[in-house]
């Protein structure tokens, strides 16, 4: 993953800064969900290890080199090392139920793109809907909004999630918080239990 900015015309001034997360999770997840919007829009989920980056140099120097960890730099405390893969066609907690973490692995993250709908909406739900007829109601509900959620996750129980909506996707609108999305928050959680 690269802090790179993205390239802005020659006439416009490049992007102010964010404001320096608090804590280093919410630094990871910060520089996930950017990774994420570089790539674009409709992009399948994607699970990255979360390192601690002293140990990634000190264990594996080739590696933190390839992934432009000079020990000069000022390099957060985590690193993101994006993982294979998702498997299509797999549900999203069924992979995870199959996911174990070596020992050097401080944590994880997914970001995810979902549907969803205001609060207000719940209440017009249709009953007796199936999961695929609910998915399919919610993708034509006129406020719909497409998010991307970032979730991440620590062997020790911290949790942070970054939240960007379609419609306003610039990092200045980028939401944060532990408990935006805490059912997948659990099932990372779950990925380190054995």
């Amino acid at each position: 993953m690269s802090n790179v900015s993205p390239s802005t015309p020659n006439d416009q001034p490049p992007p102010a800064p964010g404001p320096m997360a608090a804590s280093p999770l919410t630094r990871a997840v910060l520089e996930i969900d950017e990774y994420a919007s570089g790539l674009g829009w409709d992009q399948p989920a994607r699970l990255f290890a979360l390192v601690d980056t002293a140990q990634l140099r000190a264990q594996e120097p080739g590696l933190a080199a390839q992934l432009g960890l000079d020990e000069a730099d000022a390099a957060a405390p985590l690193t993101p090392v994006e993982q294979d893969e998702i498997p299509s066609g797999t549900a999203l907690d069924e992979f995870l139920a199959t996911i174990a973490w070596p020992d050097a692995v401080a944590g994880c993250a997914l970001t995810v793109e979902r549907l969803m709908l205001p609060p207000s909406a719940e209440a017009s739900v249709p009953d007796g809907l199936d999961e695929a007829g609910l998915a399919k109601w919610v993708a034509n509900h006129p406020d719909r909004q497409e998010v991307r959620m970032t979730v991440a996750v620590l062997r020790d129980g911290a949790r942070e999630s970054a939240l960007r909506l379609r419609e306003k996707d610039s990092p200045t609108e980028v939401l944060t918080g532990s408990d935006l999305v805490p059912g997948l928050a659990e099932a990372l959680s779950a990925t380190f239990e054995a």
